[in-house]
């Protein structure tokens, strides 16, 4: 699980630092393939949440959504229609919802963890 949040730090520390302009042709493409990369990495954390991260589905999950989301913004644009925004719409929702997952899933643990401490000292 700390890989995932390693890269993503990383990679924030270093896009802001680093002083790299996108032209704005490009800032729709972009900006859609940085969506579903989080939206890989955060459902990467949640499987490895729930115990059933498998790194060869996260790295083709990965690069595969990040290509795919580029190229719908591209045929899209080069077809005058807005296709992006679907693809935008798509990749928020599942955002949303892994990290509603991953919030629930930490408190359950803390909560658990917690009983179990209770119960530990109780019995003491």
């Amino acid at each position: 699980m700390i890989y995932p949040i390693a890269g993503l730090i990383l990679g924030l520390v270093v896009g802001f630092y680093l002083p790299i302009s996108v032209p704005v042709v490009y800032a729709p493409y972009v900006s859609i393939s940085i969506l579903a990369a989080l939206d890989s990495v955060l459902g990467g954390i949640r499987a490895m949440e729930e115990g059933n991260f498998d790194t060869l589905i996260f790295v083709s999950g990965f690069f595969i959504n990040t290509l795919m989301a580029g190229f719908l913004a591209y045929f899209g644009d080069r077809l005058g229609i807005q296709l992006y925004l679907a693809a935008i719409f798509a990749f928020g929702v599942r955002i949303f919802q892994n990290l509603a997952i991953i919030r629930r899933n930490m408190i359950q643990k803390l909560v658990s963890k917690r009983s179990e401490k209770e119960e530990e000292n109780s019995a003491s």
